[in-house]
């Protein structure tokens, strides 16, 4: 910025270029923070200024990320899509009569329970990967790597088993038990 009024800004690479008269002064900024003024000497056209801001990194906030937890991701999302999740297409009145929107909306229901389907199947899976996860798997196996993966793959259970499971000790031993047939089949495959 300069004295006059005139201004510019740097490219990605903080290069600029700024026509000034002799007299006049530049200055620059950032965030905020100036720069002493900077004379112009007019009898050295395209005379270069080069300059340097010092930028402390504790002038930017702190920033936290965290992921969400499983139970409030899978709340927002049963709130977000409340009414998909409660439909149910009710083909008889309370006085014994037949709903006649429900039976000429068919395309709508079918869309309606097909959507319904595919959230809970998503829902499904995400429990399925908050609890049969890396991390726990290979602290459980000592699996690493392509062995991790493969194992992630073929040994990943189902949702009704999960639920299934009385206790946490019973799905661990699953994990524990189908890591040590994996190990004996990969050794020898290998």
């Amino acid at each position: 910025m300069a004295t006059s009024g005139k201004g510019t800004m740097t490219d990605s690479a903080g290069h600029y270029s700024i026509r000034l008269r002799g007299g006049d002064s530049v200055y620059f900024s950032y965030l905020g923070k100036e720069t002493q003024k900077f004379p112009v000497k007019g009898d050295q056209p395209w005379y270069p200024l080069n300059i340097s801001l010092a930028i402390t990194v504790d002038s930017l906030p702190l920033v936290v990320v965290r992921p969400t937890l499983y139970r409030y991701d899978s709340l927002a999302n049963r709130d977000e899509y409340r009414k998909v999740f409660e439909y149910s297409p009710e083909y008889m009145t309370s006085s014994g009569g037949f709903n006649l929107d429900m039976l000429f909306n068919g395309k709508k229901n079918r869309q309606m329970m097909a959507l319904q389907s595919r959230l809970i199947w998503e829902e499904q899976e995400k429990y399925i990967d908050h609890r049969f996860n890396k991390t726990l798997v290979k602290n459980i196996t000592g699996l690493r790597g392509e062995a991790l993966t493969l194992f992630m793959r073929m040994y990943r259970p189902s949702y009704e088993y999960i639920l299934g499971c009385e206790n946490d000790y019973e799905f661990l031993k699953y994990i524990k038990d189908m890591g040590m047939k994996f190990r004996q089949e990969w050794g020898r495959d290998r």
